[in-house]
């Protein structure tokens, strides 16, 4: 089911919520570096539930996950300072060749770039050209002002552009 689609039968439940963002919530918590996304995610939908009857309208919910998923991933990766998945490595290169190669290592060199962004600039990034929020449903997610996302999301890409210039000189 579809936000717009549970938005229009009034007031969605709590199932239908889960059912539909569920797996986003996932990949949000994991996108953002959690060890263990799908706890993440199921801890965000225990905290939403209690409150789902008190949000002021309909589309709140959804913001208010985002919202649980990010500052759940920030207080467990700051807290447990658990050493994070390598899930940097590239899929195996189907049919090989030298392309192939270059392809995984710019992907993989990417992937640790991003990895070693400071964690708002991490988040930025992520919730603005990996879920494609607006820069008001990164804000809210992240509890900062749109022109800290503007800030955080500029400073993440020239960090980036310097990483991956610095890893093909190499």
């Amino acid at each position: 089911m579809t936000e717009t689609s549970l938005l229009s039968a009034g007031r969605p439940s709590f199932a239908e919520i889960f059912a539909a963002h569920y797996p986003a919530m996932v990949r949000l918590a994991g996108l953002l570096g959690a060890d263990d996304p799908e706890d993440i995610a199921q801890e965000a939908f225990a905290r939403l539930h209690p409150r789902l009857a008190r949000l002021r309208d309909e589309t709140a919910a959804l913001p208010y996950l985002r919202a649980i998923v990010c500052n759940l991933t920030r207080n467990r990766l700051r807290h447990l300072r658990l050493v994070r998945l390598r899930r940097s490595e590239p899929p195996p290169a189907q049919g090989g060749g030298e392309e192939a190669y270059l392809v995984a290592e710019r992907h993989r060199d990417l992937l640790a770039a991003v990895d070693r962004l400071p964690r708002r600039q991490r988040e930025a990034l992520v919730l603005r050209y990996w879920l494609d929020l607006s820069e008001r449903e990164i804000a809210d997610a992240m509890g900062v002002s749109p022109g800290s996302v503007k800030s955080h999301t500029s400073r993440a890409i020239a960090a980036l552009g310097r990483a991956l210039q610095e890893s093909s000189d190499d």
